[in-house]
């Protein structure tokens, strides 16, 4: 069995025709495996969805119980079959929930990773690295340039601007599923034991990942009925990025904007948003952990999606291995 006949890309998404079924399909069909809960890879409206069990969760807590008709858990390493065809789910360590989905049939197998890192998260479950004929990669970080520092190396910067700064609410823009809850329990982990505020936007979700089993230690909602202006001086304040800059801030003391993302390793970016303190804090793999995993997996071809895909072909094509961009739309990188 060619590859393409397994897995190809169509409007709606990554498609399996023996198995009739898409993977993070970014339109409405009959029946959808979903990697993640972020919104560009799981929307609403499909017929039936297969995914983890906090993945359906967390779909559930933002689109409402009605966000599909029929939904099925999949346990992490269990295979399953659809119509001849099996796949199972393995830990993609992006986010609570996250997993690649391994598509087999006849001999062939194909994993696509979804988004995923290789560095430490104790919000989710650890990155598994799953052999395969075809490995589907991320590149959003997939250029030499970008190499993340250690986490808690950057946690350490926020909590020493919080020392030196304690007339300033620090409010830090971060990705209300995954990268908020990530930061939160980073501060933790460096002793910052002081209550967090955060954003309602962050509250469903929050919750959810402490029910979990996920330890974010007190957490207060950010704004106050009448208070406005000196609140949260030499506290942290987790927010949206969207927040960043908006009327929303002038409430708190003082405003410093941090902004936690890969991004920040490119200085411009900051520059451009305004941001003081820019954290390089990244829920996608860096160039040194998208090579090392293609590495890992033993795939004999690749294939890359949603980001740079040039270097990462290329950087294939020196080491042997056949690679092609698979151009699919629709997926979002900035939200990171």
């Amino acid at each position: 069995m060619k590859p393409e006949a397994l897995l190809h890309s169509r409007p709606e998404g990554l498609y399996c025709p023996p198995g009739n079924f898409f993977i993070d399909p970014v339109r409405p069909v009959e029946r959808a495996l979903i990697t993640h809960a972020h919104a560009d890879h799981a929307r609403a409206g499909h017929a039936a969805v297969l995914a983890t069990r906090e993945t359906l969760d967390i779909m559930r807590l933002r689109y409402g119980g009605d966000f599909t008709k029929s939904k099925q858990v999949a346990e992490l390493g269990e295979r399953i079959d659809l119509g001849g065809v099996a796949v199972s789910f393995h830990p993609a360590g992006h986010v609570l929930g996250s997993a690649q989905i391994a598509v087999e049939a006849k001999g062939l197998r194909i994993v696509a990773s979804g988004d995923y890192k290789r560095h430490p998260d104790a919000t989710c479950t650890p990155f598994e690295p799953v052999t395969c004929d075809v490995f589907i990669t991320e590149a959003t970080f997939g250029l030499p340039v970008f190499v993340h520092p250690d986490p808690e190396s950057e946690a350490r910067r926020l909590a020493e601007s919080l020392r030196q700064f304690p007339e300033r609410a620090h409010i830090v823009g971060a990705y209300s599923l995954g990268k908020a809850q990530r930061l939160i329990s980073l501060m933790r982990s460096v002793g910052h034991d002081a209550p967090i505020l955060i954003h309602g936007a962050l509250a469903k979700i929050s919750r959810y990942y402490q029910g979990r089993g996920i330890k974010l230690g007190k957490l207060e909602p950010a704004t106050v009925e009448g208070i406005a202006g000196t609140r949260g001086a030499g506290q942290i304040i987790v927010a949206p990025p969207s927040v960043l800059g908006d009327r929303w801030t002038r409430r708190f003391a003082d405003p410093l904007s941090v902004f936690a993302s890969g991004w920040m390793r490119i200085r411009q970016r900051a520059r451009q948003r305004g941001v003081e303190l820019p954290l390089i804090l990244s829920d996608h793999g860096d160039w040194n952990e998208l090579t090392r995993t293609i590495r890992e997996t033993g795939a004999s071809e690749v294939w890359v999606t949603h980001g740079r895909e040039e270097a990462i072909v290329r950087w294939c094509a020196i080491n042997g291995i056949a690679a092609r961009p698979l151009h699919l739309v629709g997926y979002e990188d900035e939200a990171e």
